[in-house]
């Protein structure tokens, strides 16, 4: 008799062990760290850096004039992706070679892969992208390539203004910046940034969405569906391809990451060094104070001083872009010396899969970033003192700190399943996101 209760109980004791309701047991640095985020968010603590799930369309910030639909984001993704789009190159060769993914593909966190990201007349992928590289036998003007590094288009959603000077936007942090809208016309439709870039890029990025487009690449029925309120007439249009785009690039979410598998009560999803390195991103650090909320990222623009592609070896500037404006950053846009040298917090997600780092891509490794911010010497000696962050060089941190840190972020802030917002193919059939005779040999098209 008494063994059979002793075995009731064991069983009892593992059936508990079991149940959905098991909490597990928090560590001291789990505690610490969960009482440093609810001093920095008000007493909101974890919940306030979660990120939504990519179809709970309901609480992933979105344009009001852009409503997220299942339609729209099954178009975007395609588009996003179809090298088709690239129809309106200057080289006529290079015709159907290229796509928005070419800057922003999965591999590389949404990302180029390269220090300069290469739309038309790039040749080649490799595995992530860091393969590309221009043909240099073309008409420079001909090569469609990014004087600034090219942004992630992961977790877009939580900004309101687009690009490292964030000129595009016609609303929000935007507000009151109109006179500088003089080329970007765009901005005056009143939509928020990413649906702005989104109809600016296909003309800046050499693309064409249209009926034609739409017709011959059998994209009829996905527009039909993704705009059904549309008139008919009106439905096939970069506009409305830019919204899809817009709607799928929203949904880009980080959301499984290791850090939002801790914030949402998995003690074991992060290493003893990670939350050590993220007490110190969220304390001593300082990080928090830029890099904040579930994308960490605010909306404000900073200047650390970091360097530009006209400083690095092997950069290729084009003679038709303003490098003086592109330098200046948020000043180059508002034409307001205050915002000389100031470029837009980043997201900090998926950082490890691109490689370069810093506007102008002059750091190669997540370590000597923060390395160089803890140290405080500007690479980019134009920049005035005033206009640096206050945080530059004041944060002290020891070298095991900045080692729990890089941890941190290169681990905790990895998304290791990016592929799941790739098509598996698109309707064109071409290969993609590249589409030249090198990169569908990179990418086992051929």
């Amino acid at each position: 008799m008494k063994k059979l209760t002793v075995i009731a109980v064991m069983a009892m004791v593992i059936s508990s062990c079991t149940k959905d309701d098991y909490i597990p047991i928090m560590s001291n640095l789990d505690a610490k760290l969960l009482n440093t985020l609810n001093e920095i968010s008000s007493g909101e603590g974890a919940t306030f850096f979660i990120l939504p799930e990519s179809d709970d369309y309901a609480n992933i910030p979105q344009d009001p004039l852009n409503p997220i639909t299942a339609e729209k984001v099954t178009l975007g993704k395609l588009l996003l992706h179809e090298t088709s789009t690239g129809g309106n190159p200057k080289m006529t060769e290079m015709k159907a070679s290229y796509s928005c993914a070419s800057c922003h593909q999965a591999a590389a966190g949404f990302a180029a892969g390269i220090r300069q990201g290469i739309g038309e007349c790039g040749i080649g992928f490799g595995i992530r992208g860091e393969e590309r590289v221009a043909d240099t036998t073309v008409p420079r003007d001909s090569i469609d390539v990014q004087p600034i590094k090219s942004p992630t288009l992961l977790n877009v959603a939580y900004q309101d203004v687009m690009l490292w000077n964030g000129q595009f936007g016609g609303t929000g942090t935007n507000a009151g910046t109109e006179a500088s809208w003089t080329e970007i016309q765009e901005n005056f439709l009143g939509f928020q940034g990413v649906e702005v870039q989104a109809i600016k890029g296909q003309k800046v990025h050499r693309l064409q969405i249209d009926d034609e487009f739409v017709n011959t690449f059998g994209y009829k029925e996905l527009f039909d569906a993704a705009f059904p309120d549309v008139v008919g007439s009106e439905r096939y249009t970069k506009r409305n391809a830019a919204l899809a785009i817009a709607a799928y690039e929203r949904i880009l979410l980080a959301n499984k990451s290791p850090w939002q598998d801790w914030l949402k009560g998995n003690n074991d999803a992060l290493t003893d060094i990670e939350k050590k390195g993220a007490i110190a991103f969220f304390g001593k650090g300082k990080c928090y104070e830029c890099h904040t909320g579930p994308a960490l990222n605010d909306k404000g623009f900073y200047s650390f001083g970091m360097g530009d592609f006209d400083n690095v070896n092997d950069a290729l500037l084009l003679y038709d872009v303003n490098i003086d404006n592109v330098k200046r950053g948020r000043g180059g846009f508002t034409n307001n010396s205050a915002d000389n040298f100031k470029f837009k917090t980043p997201t900090l997600y998926n950082l490890v899969d691109n490689g370069f780092y810093g506007h102008g891509g002059t750091f190669t490794s997540v370590k000597a970033v923060i390395s160089y911010k803890n140290q405080g010497t500007p690479q980019n000696a134009e920049v005035p003192a005033e206009n640096l962050a206050f945080q530059f060089g004041t944060i002290n941190l020891t070298e095991e700190e900045i080692d729990n840190m890089t941890s941190f972020i290169e681990n905790s802030l990895r998304d290791p399943e990016l592929n799941r917002y790739v098509p598996e193919s698109i309707i064109s059939g071409n290969c993609f996101p590249n589409n030249d005779y090198t990169s569908r040999v990179d990418l086992g098209c051929d």
